[in-house]
């Protein structure tokens, strides 16, 4: 399954994730300057099931139990667009950050049911880093 939304320039590496079994969503940021946009794009994007509560908490939990997505291989979340939202709301980008690294770092060593989270840096940053390495 994927939840790919908008214009993507990670697409070749997301068709090729996808060949490898994993599922993929691109999450682009793009014009999201607060909290409530933030987790209005991210229940759309990940196509996040009803009782998510649109918070922090919320977020976590839904990363940490996929029981509410198709089974699959393993996951990689691209996310874009963000440095807008970290920009606006330094403390909230904190925050969603340690959601995303808390999440990778419950699923890793879960054969056949791994999280990746990939921060887009935008064409003038170079390669992309893994969630692993922008700590």
């Amino acid at each position: 399954m994927s939840h790919d939304v908008g214009g993507d320039p990670f697409a070749p590496v997301l068709e090729a994730v996808r060949g490898a079994g994993w599922a993929t969503t691109a999450l682009s940021l793009s014009g999201v300057t607060d909290k409530a946009a933030f987790m209005e794009r991210c229940a759309r994007a990940l196509g996040l099931p009803d009782w998510f509560g649109r918070n922090w908490d919320a977020l976590a939990d839904c990363l940490t139990d996929l029981s509410w997505e198709s089974p699959a291989r393993g996951r990689l979340l691209v996310v874009s667009g963000w440095q807008e939202y970290a920009d606006a709301a330094p403390g909230e980008w904190r925050i969603a950050q340690e959601v995303f690294s808390a999440a990778v770092e419950h699923w890793r060593g879960v054969a056949e049911a791994g999280l990746e989270i990939v921060l887009d840096l935008g064409p003038d940053a170079g390669p992309a880093v893994t969630e692993r390495g922008a700590r």
